[in-house]
C-alpha cells in the first residue's frame, strides 16, 4: 500500500510540474491545484499509515494507554486544504478578469499588453 501511495504521489507531482510549465494560465492553475493535492498526500503518507482506532481517553483516565495515531498531520492537511481552496478561488477570479481584459489565456500574448 505504501509503494502504491508513493507512486501516486510521484505521478501527481510529475503531472503538476508538467502543467506548471505550460503557457496557458488555466493549465497553470490546474497544475497548482494538483501540486497542492500531491503535497497533502505526501504529508499524509509521511505520518505513517496505521489501522488503529481513534484517540479516545476514558473519563477516569488521565493518560492514553497504548499507541495512538498522531493528529498533527491531519490538522496540517486540513489547514492546507483550506489554504489551497482560497488560492484556487483567487486564481479563478484572477484568470477570469485577465481573460476579460486581454481576451486570451496565453502568457506569450499577455506580455505585450499594458491594459
Amino acid at each position: 500500500m505504501t509503494l502504491l501511495l508513493a507512486i501516486t504521489i510521484g505521478v501527481l507531482y510529475a503531472c503538476a510540474l508538467y502543467l506548471l510549465m505550460r503557457r496557458s494560465i488555466v493549465k497553470i492553475i490546474i497544475g497548482l491545484l494538483i501540486l497542492s493535492h500531491a503535497s497533502n498526500l505526501l504529508i499524509f503518507a509521511s505520518s505513517g499509515l496505521r489501522r488503529e482506532g481513534a484517540t479516545l481517553i476514558s473519563g477516569d483516565a488521565t493518560t492514553l494507554s497504548g499507541t495512538a495515531p498522531d493528529p498533527l498531520p491531519q490538522a496540517m492537511i486540513l489547514t492546507a486544504i483550506v489554504i489551497s481552496f482560497g488560492v484556487a478561488a483567487f486564481s479563478v477570479v484572477l484568470v477570469h478578469r485577465v481573460h476579460r481584459a486581454v481576451g486570451t489565456d496565453d502568457l506569450d500574448e499577455m506580455r505585450s499588453t499594458d491594459t
